[in-house]
C-alpha cells in the first residue's frame, strides 16, 4: 500500500472493537449453552444474553421485552414489513414508503404489492426530505403501516422521523423505522420519535455482523415470519446467536458511553473534509441535505468522473470508499437514492461516499486529499466528455 489503510466506509460496516471481540471470545468458550435450556449452562448463557438486551433497550430508550433479536437490519425491516401486514391483511392492505429506503424496504413493500397490497412510495425533494404533510396526505383509511428510514445510508438525510410519527400516532397507523445508521450514532429514545418498530444493526455501530434487532413496542401487533420455537417471545425463533448478541450488547454499552462526545468529533472531520474537496477540486456537487444530516456521511459527485474509477483509484492508495450501499456492490446502474433526487444517471454514476466513523483521525483526511484531487485530474483528462 501507497499509504497505510484508511478505512472511510463506516455505513457499509465498522471495525468491531477490541472489547467486543473479547466478549465473544469469551461467549464461545464459557457461554456456549442453548440459552433455552433450563440446566446450569443453559442458565449461563441465558442471563448473559439477557444482559445485552438490556444494553440494546438502554441504548434505544425502551424495555428490554421490546427488544427481538434478528439476524441483522435486512430481516428486522422484513419482520416489520411483513409481520405487521400479514397481521391487518383482513382490514388493512396499504404501506406508506419513500423512494429513497433501503432495498430491504423497498424490495418487501414490492414483494408485498406482487402479493395484493397496495403500496404509496412517496416522493422526496431535492435533498432527500420527505415532508410530514406528505405522509398524512398519504394515508388511507385501509393504511396498516408507515415505514421511514431516518438517515438515509447513502446520502446521509435525515427524515423528521418525530414529526412523522405524531402524524402516525394521530390516525393509529403503525410507524417503523429502519434505524440502522441512526442507532448508536445519534442520541435518542423511542419515545421520543413516536414509533412502534425499529430496526437496527449490530456491525454499523463496532459490533459482529449477522446480529440485530427489531423493536417492537408493547401492544404492537406482528405476525412471526419464522415458526417452530418460543424464542424471542415466539417472534423470531430458532436457537439464538448467543455470542453475536453478547458482542450486540457490548458494542451498544460502549457506544452509549460515547455517544456524549463521539458525534460532534466525526462532524468535525466530515465537515473539514466537505470543506477541502470543495476547495480544491472543481465541479463537485455535495448530495443530500447540508442542514438535516448524519454526521459521518459525505456523498459527492465528481462532474466528468466515473465513481468507481475513483473508487479503485483511492483503494490503490489504501483509502476505503464507497459508491454507495454496500447492499448494491455489483449491481448496474445509477444509484436509485441519487435519481429519486434529482441526478442524471452520469451525474449519479460520478459519486462517491465517504462514512467517517469514531475510529477516524485528521491524518485520514490529509490522506484522502493527498490523493484524490490527482485522481480526479487524471481521470478527467481521460474522459471524452471531461
Amino acid at each position: 500500500m501507497a499509504v497505510e489503510s484508511v478505512y472511510l466506509d463506516n455505513a457499509a460496516t465498522t471495525r468491531p472493537e477490541a472489547e467486543v471481540v473479547a466478549a465473544m471470545k469469551e461467549a464461545l468458550q464459557d457461554f456456549w449453552g442453548n440459552p433455552s435450556s433450563i440446566h446450569e449452562v443453559g442458565r449461563w448463557a441465558r442471563v448473559r444474553l439477557e444482559e445485552a438486551r438490556q444494553h440494546v433497550a438502554n441504548l434505544m430508550g425502551c424495555t428490554a421485552d421490546e427488544i427481538v433479536f434478528t439476524s441483522g437490519g435486512t430481516e428486522a425491516d422484513n419482520l416489520a414489513i411483513l409481520g405487521v401486514l400479514d397481521y391487518w391483511k383482513e382490514k388493512r392492505r396499504h404501506v406508506i414508503t419513500a423512494a429513497t429506503e433501503h432495498h430491504a424496504v423497498l424490495d418487501t413493500v414490492h414483494w408485498c404489492q406482487s402479493h395484493g397490497f397496495e403500496a404509496t412510495i412517496l416522493p422526496v425533494d431535492s435533498e432527500g426530505r420527505l415532508d410530514p404533510a406528505d405522509v398524512k396526505k398519504a394515508i388511507r383509511p385501509t393504511t396498516a403501516l408507515i415505514s421511514l428510514m431516518f438517515i438515509n445510508n447513502e446520502i446521509g438525510t435525515v427524515h423528521d422521523i418525530a414529526e412523522i410519527g405524531k402524524v402516525a400516532r394521530e390516525v393509529d397507523v403503525v410507524f417503523h423505522t429502519d434505524a440502522v445508521q441512526a442507532f448508536g450514532i445519534l442520541p435518542f429514545s423511542v419515545a421520543e420519535l413516536q414509533v412502534d418498530l425499529m430496526s437496527v444493526s449490530s456491525h454499523k455501530i463496532y459490533g459482529p455482523k449477522g446480529v440485530g434487532a427489531l423493536y417492537v413496542k408493547k401492544g404492537t401487533r406482528i405476525k412471526p415470519r419464522t415458526h417452530g420455537g418460543s424464542q424471542e417471545r415466539g417472534v423470531r425463533t430458532g436457537t439464538e446467536n448467543v455470542p453475536g448478541i453478547i458482542g450486540f450488547g457490548k458494542a451498544c454499552q460502549i457506544c452509549q458511553e460515547k455517544l456524549s462526545t463521539v458525534p460532534a468529533q466525526i462532524q468535525a472531520l466530515r465537515d473539514r473534509l466537505e470543506k477541502e474537496i470543495l476547495e480544491r477540486i472543481d465541479d463537485v456537487r455535495i448530495n443530500g441535505s447540508r442542514t438535516h444530516r448524519a454526521p459521518g456521511i459525505l456523498n459527492c459527485s465528481f462532474i466528468g468522473c466515473e465513481g468507481e474509477a475513483l473508487l479503485v483509484g483511492l483503494d490503490m492508495q489504501g483509502i476505503c470508499v464507497s459508491t454507495g450501499s454496500a447492499c448494491q456492490a455489483g449491481s448496474t446502474g445509477a444509484s436509485h437514492v441519487l435519481r429519486a433526487i434529482g441526478l442524471s444517471p452520469e451525474m449519479a454514476q460520478a459519486s462517491l461516499r465517504f462514512s467517517l466513523g469514531r475510529n477516524n483521525r485528521a491524518e485520514d483526511v490529509d490522506a484522502v486529499m493527498e490523493f484524490l484531487p490527482g485522481i480526479v485530474k487524471r481521470l478527467r483528462q481521460m474522459s471524452p466528455v471531461g
